[in-house]
């Protein structure tokens, strides 16, 4: 079942409706949902589907060729293409739509540029020599980032100036996942919605008939499972050799969010470490973080950036032993310890997105200009300090939040401590807002409705 993606699918349909050449570049990381997105988009619309393969330039073509014959014949193809160079097809397909609407989606862009280096150059010149004149909508859909980037969004690109639109299909908010898979209770949604990222793919593998915990246990720790492998088989395909990517997930995945702690717990020099990191923040498996209050470069820490993989590399290799020896319900003793700290990342994530779809709809007291999050020393109390949220709209005004995930209701000290840190910045307003996933002490409310600051209840 299709479920969400509107903005996308109206942004396509926009552009479908121009009548008009149209190049649209879609890109995202694997499972996000490109191609289920537009097999929705082209119900019940004349589409040619390409599907590039890990493949000899000779064969994409040749499936190219196939996948036109089979277009333009109700019968399918029932021989071999004789198709030589990739204009041919380009030059037929330009004759189709000269007369009419029709759709041309390339997917898996990044294996046909893989298997040809001059593929982009060639379509380009298509583009110029005959697409313009036609009704074509081309659709150029890739998940890798490095390959799109250079072949198809950068400036330097061969596409640049020649593409019409661009959409970048990113995993569901929490608040997206709710929406759509209203079946779990919304706390649920919480603990699966930290477990799968938002990714669509791994989404559809969760039961609402079935508790959080079972649906964890079979689709991780069991080892004919999706996802008990995803992890590997995602880095094979991204990099040569995953040794050291493993163990720097890994590192990041138990606390190590510092150059200097991931490489020494690697085995790693620096600079080796910066280079590894460096290749899996292109992936959009890693990030790259620094305090909204400094410049880019200062008290940098890295983060997973995909909850799946956060997961995976934080609870799954220290079980390893019991489940290739299938004791599920010993594992799910040892991960129960673990979420609560585990999900503590993950709601002040969904208390970010919160903020920011308010901060969209104009529903807070100011208008945000910068959201992020701070961490650095307090220097009255000469320790470590953090704020999860803090944004600011002017000079004058700023937004300070804490968020609590735990199973009881938040106590008064919670709020001094959140007015404590907000001081020590010096904006003469402060908005304050506390969440927390299970309410608040009627001591807490009070002092709230003192000083004025704002409590979220999760829900």
């Amino acid at each position: 079942m299709f479920a969400g993606r509107q903005n996308e699918l109206k942004r396509l349909e926009g552009l479908y409706d121009s009548g008009k050449f149209e190049c649209v570049i879609l890109h995202g990381r694997q499972r996000v949902g490109k191609t289920a997105l537009l097999r929705e988009f082209t119900k019940n619309k004349k589409a040619l589907y390409f599907a590039a393969q890990e493949t000899s330039d000779r064969e994409n073509l040749d499936s190219l060729a196939r996948c036109f014959e089979m277009f333009v014949s109700e019968k399918g193809a029932d021989q071999e293409s004789e198709t030589r160079y990739y204009d041919e097809v380009f030059e037929r397909v330009s004759v189709l739509a000269r007369e009419k609407r029709l759709i041309m989606i390339i997917d898996d862009y990044q294996f046909l540029s893989a298997a040809n280096r001059d593929i982009s150059e060639l379509i380009c010149k298509q583009i110029d020599k005959r697409l313009t004149k036609t009704q074509l909508m081309l659709i150029i859909c890739g998940s890798s980032e490095t390959i799109m980037e250079s072949e198809a969004l950068g400036y330097e690109s061969p596409f640049h100036g020649r593409r019409t639109a661009q959409i970048t299909l990113r995993p569901f908010t929490f608040f997206e996942v709710k929406r759509h898979y209203s079946d779990f209770s919304p706390f649920d949604i919480a603990v699966i919605y930290g477990v799968t990222g938002g990714i669509p793919r791994y989404l559809a593998l969760m039961d609402p008939e079935q508790p959080v915990e079972d649906n964890i246990n079979r689709a991780f720790f069991d080892t004919s499972s999706y996802l008990f492998e995803e992890p590997a088989n995602f880095l094979r395909r991204l990099v040569r050799d995953p040794m050291y990517y493993n163990a720097v997930l890994r590192a990041i995945a138990l606390g190590q969010t510092k150059n200097s702690e991931i490489s020494s717990t690697v085995g790693l020099e620096t600079s080796a470490c910066t280079a590894y990191l460096k290749n899996l923040i292109t992936h959009g498996l890693v990030s790259k973080h620094t305090p909204v209050t400094e410049k880019a470069g200062k008290k940098t820490v890295y983060e997973i950036e995909d909850s799946m993989f956060r997961f995976w590399y934080r609870f799954v290799p220290d079980n390893m032993s019991l489940i290739k020896s299938g004791m599920s319900d010993r594992i799910w003793r040892n991960v129960a310890k673990g979420i609560p700290s585990y999900m503590q990342k993950v709601f002040e994530d969904i208390c970010r997105q919160w903020i920011v779809q308010r901060n969209e709809n104009g529903r807070l007291p100011v208008k945000l200009v910068e959201i992020g999050r701070w961490w650095g020393v307090d220097p009255v109390l000469k320790n470590e300090a953090t704020l999860p949220i803090i944004a600011y709209a002017d000079d004058k005004h700023a937004l300070f939040g804490d968020c609590v995930w735990s199973n009881e209701p938040v106590g008064v000290s919670a709020l001094s401590s959140l007015d404590e840190r907000s001081r020590l910045f010096r904006y003469p307003n402060r908005y304050l807002f506390l969440f927390s996933s299970s309410g608040f002490s009627e001591e807490c409310a009070d002092a709230a409705r003192r000083i004025g600051a704002n409590l979220v209840m999760f829900e």
